[in-house]
């Protein structure tokens, strides 16, 4: 989607809360797939991707659009909460209910998500040495592990990540020679 599509989609989801849906359609798999990677749980990863899209719903009014893919906001609250999720060590979401009876959004299918989880497990599987990798950034500095799995696992360019930690170019590089620094010094 180019980013003046995603503009106006942004604009429509502020005005009309069923426009939400198309950016949850748009985005849940890549924020899914970026925290499960990160929490290595598909239960807990399934709870704090709708916590994200709960609170990005919640706060759509809030967001300002920088020219910069609202995906970046996305990525921001989700990282905020697998660390939030890290510090309590126990996860319990808020309630949906909320977003269910006010916009009649329905729940996933279950079989889809079954499905969902079978696929990213059998892609995890194919990659022992993302397995290896995996154990060893959770081992690092949370500081190291976001800005590895933004960049390497999400593909996300310095200044995307920039704007998702909120840290400036060269602390965002700094971090990322140093986090490989540790990994590659561990393989």
């Amino acid at each position: 989607m180019k980013l003046e599509e995603e503009r106006e989609l942004v604009w429509k989801a502020k005005k009309n809360p069923k426009a939400f849906g198309q950016l949850y359609d748009l985005y849940y798999p890549r924020i899914f797939g970026y925290v499960y990677r990160r929490v290595a749980d598909f239960d807990i990863a399934r709870d704090v991707t709708s916590e994200v899209f709960l609170k990005a719903f919640l706060n759509i009014h809030k967001f300002r659009w920088k020219g910069i893919s609202i995906s970046s906001w996305f990525y921001r609250i989700a990282t905020h909460e697998v660390n939030s999720t890290f510090r309590k060590k126990k996860y319990s979401p808020d309630s949906l209910n909320q977003l269910l009876d006010q916009v009649g959004y329905e729940m996933p299918d279950p079989s889809s998500l079954e499905n969902e989880k079978l696929e990213i497990e059998r892609e995890i599987k194919e990659y022992s040495d993302f397995l290896q990798i995996q154990t060893i950034l959770s081992r690092l500095s949370v500081k190291y592990q976001e800005v590895v799995a933004l960049r390497y696992f999400e593909q996300k360019s310095i200044k995307e990540i920039c704007e998702i930690l909120d840290k400036k170019e060269g602390t965002v590089k700094s971090l990322i020679s140093r986090g490989l620094e540790h990994i590659r010094k561990k393989l």
